[in-house]
């Protein structure tokens, strides 16, 4: 089966912006985003328009990826470390590394016997993918609990409200701070700040999540291998009080790296090298 045009673009570009040290760039051949106005996004579900949405994008996009595990196109092999999840009460943020649109289902799906009834994962995304789509996949990136970044200073002040509101519910919050999706890339790239400095302004711990992967023997549409998803959850990392807010965000974002190398190493046998 020929290889896809468009991922063998991708896996050069990636090459490339690895050479270059370039690991927050895009890769993918995105359109320019519209700008989220604060009138365009209910971060926390407050209109009744919204909670039927929701319900309506979870169903669609649990469907839809239950349905891609029955065929085999995406393969959850092993979860390890849910005791890490279940130590850690209230709210917190999920640090995960990013390198498939799937990746957010992988680790809501590793996560459901976390949660209390009726608890989801709400995911941070950025702008581009909340106005960027159309049909069915518009419909959850609005609205399957995610959380849309913003150009706009007045909309990240309602999405920093809608955090705050979350995380004080004890709700988990999954972060992506690697930034750019780097299709099947598997190392550990360097983290943006983001959301470590969400954890210290309000107080909650990140759990920082690796997924590592292996080859499967299925072949995906577009000719490549399907990966074998292996999803870690670590230790929590707790932010320092006794220190300035930038300083414990700094300390908490080397040591989720750290804990990301580690698992890099032992699981793919090798010393992390860009």
């Amino acid at each position: 089966m020929e290889q896809a045009k468009d991922r063998l673009i991708v896996l050069e570009k990636i090459k490339k912006f690895e050479k270059e040290k370039n690991f927050n760039e895009d890769v993918e051949d995105d359109q320019p985003p519209k700008v989220i106005r604060p009138k365009d996004v209910d971060y926390t579900n407050r209109k009744l328009s919204s909670k039927f949405l929701t319900w309506l994008a979870n169903k669609i996009g649990s469907a839809y990826f239950e349905s891609m595990i029955k065929k085999n196109k995406f393969i959850i092999k092993e979860v390890h470390g849910l005791e890490n999840v279940k130590q850690v009460k209230g709210g917190a943020i999920i640090t995960c590394n990013h390198f498939n649109l799937r990746d957010n289902y992988a680790v809501y799906k590793a996560l459901i016997p976390t949660f209390k009834k009726k608890q989801m994962l709400y995911k941070v995304i950025k702008e581009g993918n909340y106005t960027g789509f159309k049909g069915p996949v518009r419909l959850m990136m609005r609205h399957a609990n995610t959380l849309p970044l913003s150009s706009s200073y007045e909309t990240m002040k309602c999405f920093n409200k809608g955090v705050e509101k979350l995380l004080n519910r004890g709700e988990k919050i999954l972060i992506y701070p690697e930034q750019a999706m780097w299709w099947n890339y598997r190392k550990p790239r360097p983290l943006k700040p983001g959301a470590f400095k969400l954890a210290s302004k309000f107080g909650v711990p990140v759990i920082p999540t690796f997924i590592t992967m292996k080859d499967s023997s299925v072949l995906d549409d577009d000719g490549f291998f399907v990966q074998e998803y292996y999803i870690h959850f670590l230790p929590a990392i707790y932010p320092n009080n006794e220190i300035p807010k930038s300083e414990s965000a700094e300390i908490m974002s080397k040591q989720n790296y750290d804990l990301w190398v580690d698992v890099y190493e032992k699981f793919y046998q090798t010393k992390l090298e860009y």
